[in-house]
Formats: C-alpha cells, structure tokens, sequence
C-alpha cells in the first residue's frame, strides 16, 4: 500500500477539496525536513505515544526580510498560503526588533494557524542594511503568477499538481539568494540574530508548535506537565514560561539545534554551525467573543510573548 504524502500531524486534518489536500502535503514536506534537523521532536513524539496523547499542530512560523530592492518580506510567503484558502487574521508589531508579523487562518479551522514576521530592513544601522541589501539583490524571482493560479484553481481543473508541488516545496527548502560571507553571517548576529538567522536559512521553517489542549490524557494536559516529560526525557527547555496561569495563551519551546548552515568564505564554499529551529509548546484560553458574548479559544498571538521566543534562536 503507497504510503499517505501527508505525514506528521497534518495526516489526521480532514481534507473536502483538492487545495486542502494539497495543502496539507505541502505541510507533510515541510514537517519532514524540520522533524529530520529537529531531533528534540521525535522525543516529543514518543512521549505523546506513550502518554497515548494526540498531536495537534497549533502553528507554523516562518521569518523574512522586509526589502525594497527586490520588493520581498511577509507577502513573499503569503501568497501561496493565500492562494490555499488562507487569510489574515491578525497584525503585530515589535518595534525593538525592527519586527512586523500576521498570522493568518485557513477557513478549516483543524489547519495550522501561521505566523510570518518580516525584519524592516530600512530601520537596520546603514552597514547592517547594506549587507542584507547586497545580498537580497540576488533574490529569484517571486513565485511565479502562474503558479499562485494553479493553486487558486486545483479545485476547479482537478489537475495532478506533482510538479507544480516540488515548485512551491523549492520557495521554502532552497535559499533564495546566493549563498552568504561567514563575515557578514557574523557582523549581523551582532546586530540583529533573526537577521542572521534569515541569511543562512531564507524561508525554511522557523518551528512548528505543539497545541497543549489537544494531549487529551491528564498527564499532559498542561504546559507545566509537557515540559516535565519533556525534560526527563532529556529535552533541553526554555527557562521561563510565556504567560501567567490562567491566562488566555501560555508558551514555551524547546532549546534551538544548531546545524552545519552553507556560507562562503572569502569565495570559498564552507560550512558554520548555526542555530535552526526550536519545537515550541501552546496552551490556549478561552476569552468571550464580543460580537457573540459566548466564550471561544483564543486563537491569536500575543505580541511581549512573541518577542520573547524570538531570542530563542539567538546563538550563544
């Protein structure tokens, strides 16, 4: 029997139309790639199977630079999610971080939500700006329109969309740009990590994220609980935790992986270690909707959280 394309926990989101089908395969390779580079999640999953939990993935993130020259940031991303029914639910703004963000919700509400920050490059010291400047000028061309209406219309022309899946798949997994200088990696973790952090590794995913109300077993049915298990089993964690008790989002995550990223040095290709992505725990509240006054899950972010686990891929 041919094994399912969709892997991780996308397999279980209930698919109707052929755009959610292809977008939960699209998921299922982006989760390979991250679950392969982040071994702290295969740890978790066996702690959700021994617990005989449930897996749900709450959000995916992503990061980019916000340019001009070519014009690039969250839209680069956004318009293939948005060509798979998705669209933006909420703006955030971190202005000690020269950070803006949406997340942004797919009409089935079993779909990830997605968080996609931008760095707005003007607002970098001049060096800074120059070298991601000089870097993004080597930026591919954006996605094809053609492209972006293919998956517009997978529902209408019922089309195998094999080949227009490994384009889309290539928007994340390859560098957009040519490869960076160790030296300029190096100057901007000095000023900017997340600008560091964008350089070496373009759209790949920043990390997935484990929803804390889908466990469903009393030994993991809070963020303190998960955390515990996830130590024993020897996951290095976060210190503190996101969010106070009873509050209407909790988050923590994991310690980022280091791996060996592609740069070049004075011309020569070569390898430096980096960090990569961290697996990040949520614990959602609920809040009482104003138009209905009825009491509904919090389902968006909370902006001193954010920033705050954005440090965590800072290298130490």
């Amino acid at each position: 029997m041919a094994t399912s394309p969709i892997s991780g926990p996308h397999q279980a989101i209930p698919t109707t139309t052929a755009r959610e089908k292809f977008c939960a395969e699209l998921f299922g390779r982006l989760w390979d790639r991250y679950r392969e580079r982040v071994s702290y999640v295969q740890t978790y999953e066996k702690v959700i199977r021994q617990a005989k939990a449930t897996f749900v993935n709450d959000h995916i993130a992503f990061r980019t630079f916000a340019t001009q020259q070519p014009p690039a940031g969250i839209s680069t991303i956004s318009r293939i999610f948005e060509s798979l029914g998705y669209r933006a639910a909420g703006s955030y703004h971190f202005d000690d971080k020269q950070l803006s963000a949406i997340h942004f919700q797919h009409s089935n509400q079993q779909f990830p939500k997605l968080f996609i920050s931008e760095l707005r490059v003007w607002e970098l010291p001049g060096e800074t700006r120059a070298i991601i400047e000089k870097t993004a000028k080597s930026h591919r061309p954006a996605i094809a329109a053609a492209t972006l209406a293919a998956l517009s219309n997978l529902d209408r022309d019922n089309k195998p969309a094999a080949e227009v899946m490994e384009r889309v798949v290539a928007e994340f997994h390859e560098l957009p740009w040519i490869l960076p200088a160790r030296e300029d990696v190096e100057k901007l973790n000095k000023v900017s990590q997340y600008a560091a952090w964008v350089l070496v590794h373009g759209y790949n995913v920043n990390h997935f994220t484990s929803l804390i109300n889908s466990h469903g077993v009393p030994s993991l049915d809070d963020i303190e609980k998960t955390i515990a298990a996830l130590q024993t089993a020897g996951v290095p964690m976060k210190k503190e935790i996101e969010g106070e008790r009873g509050s209407k989002l909790r988050q923590s995550s994991t310690e980022a992986v280091m791996i060996e990223v592609d740069v070049h040095d004075r011309g020569v290709p070569a390898k430096m270690p980096w960090t990569y992505a961290y697996f990040e725990l949520a614990q959602r509240d609920t809040v009482t909707d104003p138009a209905s006054g009825k009491k509904v899950r919090f389902e968006g972010f909370l902006g001193p959280q954010a920033t705050n686990l954005f440090e965590m891929t800072r290298v130490k």
